[in-house]
């Protein structure tokens, strides 16, 4: 796990930073109807896709890779593994466990099936032990579709993305899922959050 440490003193976000961290703590959420038609019509299995596909996309953009480390230390990591979620159906709980990111798509999904296979149905909230430090959050919540989401962190000094996804649908011959995207304004705007998503989008389409 690598990571520039940031220069506040001569960071070109250095008044963005400070106002929407301290002055007017400040995080937004955006919610997106993602075209996975490329998905579905590929036959690829939906939930590593994503992985891989959000994953990918957020090793490219610099913003999303933003946190704070001990003594308020601002990095950015080189790259981000996905930390996901797995829900048990008897106990109506979920874990939590990470995949190791690789931009081989094939061998990507090859190490999800397997720890799928190992954590999979342990109970507990983390059962893949040894999370990096350099991880973002997924969410599934398949039941149900949603036009908008939130998670609300304390404090204000969470600034890692976190997306939480819900029901695909069909609609005109293309398939459709909502995808909701939390940023922190500290390190992310409007700007590069759209950028993001573009980029994801063309992503989903070149599977």
């Amino acid at each position: 796990m690598n990571y520039t440490v940031i220069d506040q003193r001569t960071w070109k976000r250095r008044e963005h930073f400070a106002h929407y961290l301290t002055e007017v703590p400040c995080t937004y959420s955006m919610t997106v109807k993602l075209d996975i038609t490329a998905i579905r019509e590929g036959g690829h299995k939906l939930y590593p896709a994503m992985l891989y596909l959000l994953t990918k996309t957020v090793n490219r953009h610099e913003p999303f890779r933003m946190a704070l480390r001990e003594n308020d230390q601002l990095v950015c990591y080189d790259s981000m593994e996905p930390c996901y979620t797995i829900f048990h159906q008897a106990s109506e709980t979920f874990s939590n466990i990470w995949t190791a990111y690789t931009e081989d798509y094939d061998l990507f999904c090859r190490r999800y099936e397997e720890d799928k296979r190992q954590y999979g149905d342990a109970e507990g909230f983390l059962t893949k032990p040894n999370l990096p430090e350099n991880s973002f959050t997924v969410s599934m919540m398949p039941w149900t579709s949603f036009e908008s989401f939130q998670v609300n962190t304390p404090h204000f000094r969470y600034l890692i993305p976190i997306f939480t996804m819900g029901r695909y649908w069909e609609e005109g011959g293309r398939w459709h899922l909502p995808l909701s995207m939390q940023v922190h304004h500290a390190v992310c705007d409007g700007f590069h959050a759209c950028r993001f998503l573009d980029d994801l989008q063309e992503s989903v389409r070149g599977l």
